[in-house]
């Protein structure tokens, strides 16, 4: 009896040798192409390990939430370079941390819309380069403790952040004309943000006289300043790049202050 089942177990034995061997052989012996690779049964992704990376960061996901929108959503071929996510500004500092999208209100963006198609319909190789929208409260108050200025006169460059101008609520605009091609920005004169009588539109007949801005310079405003207006903008008088959709006191009306 012990015989046989020595012998059964050999040949059990002798054959399993030879299956793994042939399966080897097998494996060698195919072409690289046909190998699959095997499947793991488990690989389980754990949230903690593994997230998709949300696509707005907080500070831009509450001006979406707010209401506000993108105005490349609404406007094509225009160029947004916001001077504020970056250190080309009047105190060299990011105050918008990963936001590079320019928000404002809805109705806002469709005025905008119309004098770009104005400017578009007049000048088909010029776009705007905007540089900034909406402005949370929070990056208002930034911007008027850095400003060196005497507080009497703070107000004519930043809104008082605690009363609000007008980009706290998202219905102003700073921008320039640029080539449609290329975005690069048309010579206005001055920079943005540049506090000083050259960017005065109140003060472009004197500037002309004393030689700080040329007729070209004016000429580019006047474009923009135009097409601005068919909009339905208005600008002020210390800054050839600010235009403002609505007065405060519609401002006040229709939307609230963006925190």
């Amino acid at each position: 009896m012990k015989n046989k089942i020595y012998t059964l177990l050999f040949a059990l034995h002798i054959l399993f040798s030879c299956e793994t061997k042939n399966n080897s052989q097998a494996e060698v012996d195919l072409p690289e192409e046909s190998i699959e690779t095997p499947q793991r049964q488990d690989w389980v992704i754990d949230d903690e390990d593994f997230e998709i990376d949300n696509e707005y960061g907080e500070l831009e996901q509450s001006l979406i939430d707010a209401g506000l929108v993108d105005v490349e959503d609404i406007i094509s071929g225009i160029f947004v370079d916001l001077k504020y996510s970056t250190t080309d500004n009047f105190f060299g500092k990011d105050v918008y941390g990963d936001l590079y999208r320019c928000y404002v209100q809805p109705e806002v963006a469709e005025m905008l819309k119309k004098a770009h198609d104005k400017l578009q319909e007049e000048h088909p190789g010029l776009t705007f380069l905007i540089y900034d929208g909406v402005r949370p409260q929070s990056v208002q108050q930034i911007l008027w403790d850095e400003l060196d200025k005497p507080d009497s006169i703070k107000p004519l460059y930043v809104a008082d952040p605690k009363v609000g101008g007008l980009h706290n609520f998202g219905v102003a605009v700073d921008l320039t004309l640029a080539d449609a091609g290329t975005g690069e920005a048309l010579d206005m004169g001055t920079p943005f943000d540049f506090f000083g009588y050259p960017a005065y539109p109140d003060r472009e007949k004197q500037m002309l006289r004393e030689g700080k801005i040329n007729q070209e310079h004016v000429k580019n405003r006047e474009i923009l300043r135009k097409v601005m207006k068919y909009g339905g903008f208005t600008g002020i008088g210390s800054e050839w790049w600010h235009f403002n959709a609505f007065t405060r006191k519609e401002a006040v009306e229709k939307y609230g202050i963006v925190k």
